[in-house]
């Protein structure tokens, strides 16, 4: 075991599917990996917890360091979930980590994607946010979930989709490939869509969105109307958040780029390869002080 009093940092990105864990030495080598079942702390603290502790002990053992260097560790997780200080707070002193932020999943994302560098991040999977970083501080737009917000997202588009089916069958908008086929998934019964609606889970209802992308794609009035609604919001959301252009845009998540062709050419143009992932955002904050993060 590594015992030379050398620093290390600790990147943890952790949600609902899956939670990653690096260790690096000080200079950002990694030496430590982990991947563990979800930490979403907001839908299950005590497992989160168990969860965190588990991963975070294979890296530490892969990394060949003792537990007295971890606890010495300067580490940053971000994590779905983390909605309140309250919740940071106890993941935090759940961790045999000294020196640990504890911050949401917005926050790795957006280090992750720009580096230091100011820009702007539209993060659009299950759930979605926006967001722009400037200076070193950092603004969001959404990441409320699904019952209140995550617009654009795949969660967000699959619901749309039910909605517009079930328009069509009022006789408030004409039929498309895209409406008949969703409703043939679902044995041509309206009553199997309302059911399936009561108790579905935004992960759920996001499996419906390939479909609907690939609809946009193909011409669809009815998948254009979807995307294009979703994409106006990412717009909306992004000027005020301060975009202008020329400023560097990063369409992040499971959709994200699927966007690129539906934006206004005064954003498409901006639009720039992610430097990289939550993970790499993760350890990048735990090497400095956190930024200033707004609503």
């Amino acid at each position: 075991m590594v015992s030379d009093h050398t620093s290390f940092l600790v990147g943890v990105d952790g949600g609902g599917s899956n939670c990653r864990v690096s260790i690096a030495r000080a200079d950002g080598s990694v030496i430590g990996t982990a991947k563990g079942a979800a930490a979403n702390p907001s839908t299950a603290m005590d497992s989160a917890v168990q969860t965190l502790l588990s991963t975070l002990d294979a890296a530490r053992v892969q990394a060949r360091i003792s537990t007295a260097d971890l606890a010495q560790a300067d580490a940053h997780f971000g994590l779905a979930g983390v909605i309140n200080p309250s919740i940071a707070r106890s993941i935090a002193d759940a961790m045999p980590i000294d020196r640990i932020r504890v911050t949401d999943d917005r926050t790795t994302n957006m280090a992750g994607a720009l580096g230091d560098a100011d820009g702007f991040v539209a993060a659009i999977g299950t759930g979605s946010f926006l967001g722009a970083q400037a200076g070193g501080t950092q603004k969001f737009i959404g990441g409320w979930g699904f019952w209140l917000g995550d617009e654009a997202s795949g969660a967000w588009i699959g619901r749309r989709l039910l909605t517009t089916v079930l328009h069509w069958q009022d006789g408030l908008r004409d039929a498309s490939d895209l409406l008949t086929g969703a409703l043939a998934g679902f044995s041509g019964d309206t009553g199997e869509i309302v059911l399936f609606a009561r108790t579905a889970t935004p992960q759920e209802f996001a499996t419906l969105a390939p479909r609907v992308i690939a609809a946009a794609q193909a011409g669809d009035s009815a998948g254009l109307d979807i995307v294009r609604t979703g994409a106006a919001y990412m717009q909306t959301a992004l000027v005020s958040l301060g975009h202008c252009p020329g400023d560097p845009l990063c369409l992040i998540g499971g959709l994200g780029p699927e966007y690129a062709r539906f934006l206004d050419a005064d954003f498409a143009q901006d639009i720039r390869a992610p430097r990289g992932s939550a993970l790499d955002g993760a350890l990048l904050l735990a090497r400095r002080p956190a930024p200033d993060i707004t609503p």
